[in-house]
């Protein structure tokens, strides 16, 4: 298959690296120097406590390039419709475009670029870390939860599972993606705001009561809005799974705490902001929600520091 992953971050890293081996990938990125690195050495990645060299081809741009089976995007959610924009030569006729990004309302932005029939959402369980200039570490497998916006007439998906399993992934295809998207959705708009806000770890969030009170007030607005959708949203089990997260991995961090403390922009507006677009359209109130948007917004961009408030 031939594919193309837009943003060589730490995911679009583990995906175009570990893909290569059965497919021809190419890596999209703006860093000049990171392009460089990938094209004259490989990339590294770590998992496991071992090391193994790929080769996906890289480039700064589009240009020059094929038009591809598959476009991963794993840039920002902010800044997905400038990336497409600028790879569009990537996108023919037949080309699948494939967020696996964190929050929700990803199809919107896809939509402008191709038809709905060639629109993949999903989630992923897997993470990773940047240790280096082309070098990565996969911090553990998980699932890769794909599904369509309508049916799958040409039976896409399962090539796509077929290809990424071969790889090393674990792909799941499902029929109601949105009942998963939200899933993820429920615990980042809890859990992983909270310690942005807070600027703590994961475990702080279960040993705290006061951090707890809060993570639960958002857990509640956000199922409600979810139940509202027509989508399945049990507090005690979603509260259940945010306390396992929280206390498995104690020193583990999330992308709002560390864009937050690096200065940077945050997505806050595709997880919390997206359950408050939500209840908002459907009359929903959603006060703890809306708060943690402001206060994220005002934090971005002041050079936050962990520990510092």
């Amino acid at each position: 298959m031939r594919i193309a992953v837009i943003g060589a971050g730490a995911m679009g890293s583990v995906y175009g690296g570990l893909l290569s081996e059965r497919n021809e990938v190419w890596l999209i990125d703006s860093r000049s120097e990171l392009v460089d690195r990938i094209r004259a050495e490989g990339l590294l990645i770590e998992e496991e406590g071992s090391s193994r060299l790929y080769r996906p081809k890289a480039s700064l741009s589009a240009e020059g390039l094929p038009e591809m089976d598959l476009v991963i995007l794993f840039v920002k959610a902010f800044s997905s419709e400038e990336a497409l924009r600028k790879n569009r030569k990537l996108i023919g006729k037949e080309t699948r475009l494939l967020s696996l990004q964190n929050g929700s309302g990803h199809e919107e932005i896809l939509g402008q670029f191709a038809k709905r029939e060639r629109i993949i959402i999903g989630t992923t369980e897997d993470n990773g870390a940047v240790l280096g200039l082309g070098h990565v570490r996969r911090g553990g497998s998980g699932k890769t939860n794909v599904g369509m916006l309508c049916e799958d007439r040409e039976a896409f998906l399962p090539r796509l599972k077929e290809s990424f399993d071969a790889c090393g992934f674990s792909v799941h295809i499902y029929g109601n993606i949105q009942q998963l998207i939200w899933d993820k959705l429920l615990i980042n708009s809890s859990l992983s705001a909270v310690t942005g806000i807070l600027q703590v770890k994961m475990g702080y969030i279960s040993a705290d009561e006061h951090a707890w009170n809060l993570c639960c007030a958002l857990i509640h607005e956000a199922a409600e809005a979810a139940r509202a959708l027509g989508l399945c949203a049990e507090e005690e089990e979603i509260r259940e799974k945010v306390r396992r997260t929280s206390l498995r991995s104690p020193e583990g961090i999330t992308s709002i705490y560390a864009d937050l403390r690096d200065g940077r922009r945050t997505e806050v507006d595709t997880i919390s902001g997206s359950v408050v677009r939500a209840a908002q359209r459907l009359g929903i109130e959603v006060p703890c929600q809306r708060f943690v948007v402001d206060m994220i917004h005002a934090m971005e961009g002041r050079g936050c520091q962990a520990g510092s408030l």
